[in-house]
């Protein structure tokens, strides 16, 4: 979802503003963790066996960033008269609520506060979030009929050509997923989930805007995404990871526009990773505010700079495949980056909006980001999508098509999740690689496709290859790697090998012996081969070695 909104910089060293705007929420930064009552060493007094295994799993160790904030500071904070509302591990603080601005000038004298930070609301950022969400979630006409087994839900998983996960047996079963957005109305209702609650695949909610015990208020868009995924009704609407498990979790304030909900979604994704989950979806998106001296400027965009985008890094610095929205601001394109925060972090997958027949809605966003990197990462079906209804048997009936790249991301999600549980011990850089090289634009990707739109049979093909293949020992060297079209091998010193080069299927291409001085012949057949993913084994007295390469031209 898209949101336009006040910013207020985590990097920045802020002035204590005494000025109020309602509600009057603040952030209060800490300074350190000192003299916490938690451990490094005893990470199960904050993080579930779950969270633990896939640490273990990834080779990621237990680091400060994992330590709660020390509760003494927050005892203090409320002993001064702030509520608390949410602390945040990772950005090592918490937000509040507060009337009183001595009360605030308390807080902020505390030897062990940093910085306090006004977080105001502007009711014109207010009304352009709910028209912009009230044209999402609009039925649009489509002419999709329902397909078989897959019913609606047809085409946005056949364009990824998904259903061969599941053909394979990799429906979602045993992974975790959580989802932060704005609401799940409906979603305790709705017959498309009925599936997923009779066996207890609907693991737990929680609710970081109100601290209530429900998720199913104020907006009906989370739902909707869920089911992109989460849904299951045969011949009627099957969705992309029909039988994973599922968090939901409450963000988004739609009552209010307010730079709290990006600390919000932090905290949200703490929580996700403290219970163990596999990957994270989100269709929520910052970009400025209609007060100008609010504005987030371009030079934001860099991938380490707003509180969220630090967030989403983190999260994957966890080993937690985190996806998310674009944004809808591509129409106004005009040669500049239409992102939405945190879609510029480096290692999320950022998901652009494609119709039907793959060409992209206008409306998705575009990068580069500040540092140049391509932005959206890949693309999925955002235009006219098969959604579930939030208020099944009402307006809309139980089912419309929508369109965003709020939708495009689950989906693209549903199939991540699939090829998640075939290959659960890639590192998130290897997993989000993956995807990017089987995009049907690996070979020429821009700002406005990405790498396109991924082939999650190919990705299990190139993985299955990988996994089969792929040794860390060194004998071979490919340069430049990707290559343009002109690619130069060399062999580690005083050795000989047998090489032997695979397609992207694992199909035996081509056998050379390789003394290290007949580079040429070798070369000139590599640089014969058309665009794409290839593999080079190397097998010689000092063992074997296969060597990944991309050509590109």
């Amino acid at each position: 979802m898209k949101k336009r909104f006040l910013l207020i910089l985590a990097v920045l060293t802020c002035a204590f503003v005494q000025a109020q705007i309602a509600p009057d929420i603040y952030w209060v930064q800490f300074t350190d963790k000192n003299n916490s009552p938690y451990s490094i060493d005893a990470p199960e007094a904050y993080l579930s066996q779950r969270a633990l295994d896939r640490r273990a799993r990834l080779g990621i160790a237990i680091d400060e960033y994992d330590l709660p904030v020390n509760p003494q500071y927050l005892e203090a904070v409320a002993n001064c008269g702030a509520e608390l509302i949410n602390p945040s591990k990772w950005l090592n603080g918490v937000s509040v609520h507060c009337t009183d601005p001595a009360v605030m000038e308390a807080v902020n004298a505390l030897e062990f506060v940093q910085e306090v930070r006004n977080c105001p609301n502007n009711p014109e950022a207010q009304e352009y979030k709910e028209n912009w969400l009230a044209k999402e979630l609009t039925p649009v006409a489509s002419g999709v009929a329902a397909r078989g087994y897959y019913g609606g839900g047809y085409i946005q998983i056949s364009q990824l050509n998904a259903q061969v996960l599941h053909e394979q047996g990799f429906q979602g079963e045993g992974m975790v997923v959580a989802i932060l957005d704005g609401g799940f109305v409906g979603t305790d209702i709705h017959h498309c989930f009925d599936n997923m609650r009779e066996e207890g695949r609907l693991l737990g909610t929680r609710d970081f805007v109100y601290g209530s015990t429900s998720v199913y208020t104020q907006s009906t868009h989370g739902t909707s995404c869920l089911s992109t995924m989460a849904a299951y009704v045969p011949n009627t609407f099957v969705g992309t990871a029909p039988k994973a498990s599922y968090y939901l979790i409450h963000t988004e304030d739609g009552d209010q526009e307010n730079i709290i909900e990006e600390y919000n979604w932090v905290s949200g994704a703490e929580y996700a990773d403290s219970l163990g989950v596999d990957l994270t979806t989100t269709s929520l998106g910052y970009v400025d505010f209609d007060m100008g001296q609010w504005d987030h400027p371009f030079a934001h965009f860099d991938g380490h700079t707003a509180p969220m985008t630090i967030g989403a890094e983190i999260a994957a610095s966890r080993g937690i495949i985190c996806l998310i929205a674009a944004g809808n601001d591509g129409s106004s394109y005009n040669g500049e980056c239409t992102l939405g925060i945190p879609s510029d972090a480096e290692h999320v997958i950022t998901v652009g909006a494609v119709d039907g027949q793959g060409v992209r809605a206008d409306f998705s966003s575009v990068g580069p980001t500040y540092d140049g990197r391509i932005k959206p990462d890949v693309m999925a079906m955002g235009s006219a999508t098969y959604v579930a209804s939030g208020e099944p048997g009402g307006w809309f009936g139980d089912y419309y098509n929508g369109s965003g790249t709020s939708f495009a991301t689950p989906v693209l999600a549903g199939a991540a999740t699939c090829l998640r549980q075939a290959f659960p011990d890639l590192s998130v850089q290897e997993f989000c690689d993956a995807i990017r090289e089987v995009g049907n634009r690996a070979d020429n990707p821009n700002n406005a496709y990405g790498y396109g739109i991924p082939d999650f049979a190919s990705a299990i093909n190139l993985l299955h290859v990988e996994d089969t293949f792929v040794q860390k020992e060194e004998i071979i060297f490919a340069y430049p790697n990707p290559s343009k079209g002109e690619i130069h091998i060399a062999l580690k010193e005083g050795y000989q090998a047998e090489l032997s080069v695979f397609d992207i299927m694992g199909r035996p291409l081509k056998s050379y012996h390789f003394n290290g001085l007949n580079h040429t012949t070798f070369e000139r057949y590599l640089n014969g081969l058309g665009a794409g993913v290839y593999f080079i084994k190397a097998v010689s007295e000092m063992g074997s070695q296969t060597l990944k390469i991309v050509i590109t031209q």
